[in-house]
């Protein structure tokens, strides 16, 4: 990972301190905001910046962010599974499901107050790879069937 700069490097040159362009920029990305709604939380704060000037940030930072990210980041890999079970979570009783690797390592968790499929927490944990999964899983279905 030697391509990676500097913080220091990244942020030389900005007229804005990289905390706000770090918080722009993630939450851009993360809660699926507008740039006018940032612009709007951002005077709410005292800051006045442009749309123009977030686009320019997400368009700057989001790919450097993901490559730092990715350097801790796990893939789950094509084996997993998902394991649920029934804990006390602040005097109530609560369903965690976990998404576990070959490893046993756990790739993602979901806390629920009520039970649903694993196969749908699984959808929701981890996403595409589950459709394949169904799809196997109809299909074998529907052979056995047979």
């Amino acid at each position: 990972m030697g391509n990676l700069r500097s913080i220091e490097d990244l942020f030389a040159g900005r007229h804005f301190d990289r905390e706000v362009i770090i918080l722009c920029v993630r939450w851009y990305l993360r809660y699926k905001l507008s740039f006018r709604d940032l612009v709007e939380m951002m005077s709410e704060r005292g800051l006045q910046v442009a749309h123009t000037t977030i686009l320019r940030w997400v368009r700057r930072y989001a790919p450097e962010f993901i490559k730092r990210w990715n350097r801790f980041g796990r893939s789950a890999g094509r084996s997993w599974r998902v394991d649920e079970t029934y804990i006390k979570v602040r005097g109530k009783w609560t369903y965690l499901y976990r998404a576990v690797d070959k490893a046993g390592q756990t790739v993602d968790f979901w806390l629920s107050s009520f039970t649903d499929s694993s196969l749908k927490i699984a959808q929701d944990l981890l996403g595409s790879p589950v459709s394949a999964s169904l799809e196997a899983l109809k299909a074998l279905t529907e052979e056995e069937s047979d």
